[in-house]
């Protein structure tokens, strides 16, 4: 068997489509960036914040898993018409029976793979080889890809550092794990096979079961192949024409096969998507997840599937672009897992579980998160919606006198806070102000803050805000960054002075 994985580097970033220096950010970390925030210095994982303060001109994108599912099934629908088996394992990864592919196109049908993601206007890299694991860990091989000769997986395996088994998410492998061999001094794949097996699988489980095999490259499945399994499909007859009536028609198919796969006491592993067109025409997608589909995993896909058709078939301004039938066909189910003696991670559901529980307790609007808003100040660009509601985004203006990044960690107490209160002086030992011109009155040198006194090295501002300057009181502020120092300390600290009615405060600490 020949298998070939297609690979869309920093895949996020691509279906974002902007000009760089860019990233994508989740959980207030870079989750990927492109090349140019790279040379910046900017990395994954990296704190928001410190990105900012690397690379100021950043663009900050928020993940959004339905933005990059929907952009990367076009993406899919064009490795149609080269291959008949093409299996998603997440946006911007895919993989195709490349052996059906080349007795069908013959020699050209990797050029034709590669041509056909290239013509959609993004960058891919193309890996072959005997096994699924093989090729994706050869697709991301040098960031070019290769192509493995039959029969030379192994060779082609053993001189891999370990780190490609945890920098592809479809593998399954865990950074933990792969930080664990490089402690056992185990750096290459070689290395992992030349371990027994028992051992292996005693010290680190059902990973280094997996390793193990990875590393032996043993083939453990075709590409999307057929299946002997118990018919758990769902239909839908309904006419979709838009994306909303999709995503409503997403969750009741989603809850409908979810319920009949609880009853046979089985989870979905492998999901076929089917649809039938007013034209007669059918297409349909098989997504694979490391994980077992949980019910709004599985809503996502769906949405996400149907999206990227009625897109396609909308701009081809062909006739009969509604979908008239829809099929969910579970393709590959197993015996839901329990944790091993190695433990388990916890999941991200589980958490969503007691939160779901304590909104049925306390109501739904007492249980808030917070997400970025617009805004001059710290505070006033956060604000709380209720857990799990997705808001439209809040409209980014250009809010002149807005702090630059990187903001804040921590905020003050509040304007009227005694604590709040502190003192700026220049080489005269006199108070600097905010003037009319919204200037500094003089270049500030020291800071006291209560009983501390710091010198200080930097500033930067200040910048005004004037607001409610349509009624009878307007309110005239300014804010200024400043780093301070210590006399007996070497790390400087840095804060955000706001200057309003005649007095400075510390409104927050960086």
């Amino acid at each position: 068997m020949r298998v070939a994985a297609v690979w869309f580097p920093d895949w996020p970033i691509q279906a974002v489509a902007q000009a760089g220096p860019v990233l994508v950010a989740r959980n207030h970390a870079v989750l990927v960036c492109d090349s140019a925030a790279r040379r910046a210095g900017i990395r994954r994982g990296m704190r928001l914040r410190q990105a900012q303060a690397i690379c100021p001109e950043v663009k900050v994108v928020e993940a959004n898993p339905d933005r990059d599912g929907a952009a990367f099934a076009e993406i899919a629908a064009g490795l149609d018409a080269v291959a008949s088996s093409v299996e998603v394992l997440r946006p911007g990864l895919a993989i195709v029976d490349a052996g059906a592919a080349l007795r069908y196109h013959g020699p050209e049908a990797l050029e034709m793979l590669a041509d056909a993601t290239a013509h959609a206007g993004f960058d891919s890299t193309l890996g072959v080889a005997d096994e699924i694991a093989t090729a994706i860990i050869a697709a991301r091989h040098r960031g070019v890809g290769a192509v493995v000769p039959e029969g030379g997986s192994r060779d082609f395996l053993t001189a891999q550092p370990v780190g490609v088994l945890a920098a592809e998410a479809a593998l399954g492998f865990s950074a933990e794990f792969v930080a664990q061999l490089h402690k056992l001094g185990v750096r290459r794949l070689g290395d992992v096979a030349a371990l027994p097996f028992k051992q292996v699988v005693t010290r680190f489980g059902l990973q280094g079961k997996r390793a193990h095999e990875v590393a032996h490259a043993r083939a453990d499945r075709r590409v999307s192949p057929e299946l002997e399994r118990p018919d758990l499909s769902v239909t839908s007859e309904q006419s979709i024409e838009r994306v909303d009536a999709a995503a409503f028609v997403a969750r009741q198919l989603a809850a409908q096969l979810h319920v009949r796969l609880a009853e046979a006491e089985v989870v979905c592993v492998r999901l076929r998507v089917m649809a039938e067109l007013a034209t007669g025409e059918t297409v349909a997608r098989v997504w694979r997840t490391h994980e077992a589909l949980t019910e709004q995993a599985t809503a996502d896909r769906v949405r996400w599937q149907l999206d990227g058709w009625l897109t396609a078939a909308q701009s081809s301004g062909k006739d009969g672009a509604a979908i008239v039938r829809l099929v969910l066909e579970p393709v590959e189910v197993a015996r839901p897992q329990a944790d091993g003696l190695w433990g388990g991670d916890a999941s991200q559901e589980q958490v969503k579980r007691v939160i779901s529980r304590v909104q049925s307790q306390l109501g739904i609007d007492r249980v808030l998160q917070p997400r970025a808003a617009g805004g001059r100040g710290v505070a006033e660009r956060i604000e709380y919606v209720p857990y799990g509601e997705q808001r439209d985004a809040t409209p980014q203006g250009s809010w002149p006198g807005r702090i630059p990044a990187p903001l804040p960690a921590r905020l003050g107490g509040g304007p009227n806070h005694p604590a709040a209160r502190i003192r700026l002086i220049d080489a005269a030992a006199r108070d600097v102000i905010v003037t009319a011109e919204a200037l500094l009155s003089s270049v500030p040198v020291a800071l006291g803050w209560g009983a501390h006194r710091y010198r200080v090295i930097g500033w930067a501002g200040p910048w005004p805000v004037d607001t409610q300057w349509w009624t009878e009181k307007p309110q005239h502020a300014a804010r200024l960054q400043i780093v301070g120092q210590a006399e007996r300390e070497q790390r400087q600290r840095a804060w955000l002075l706001v200057w309003a009615e005649g007095r400075w405060r510390v409104e927050a600490t960086y």
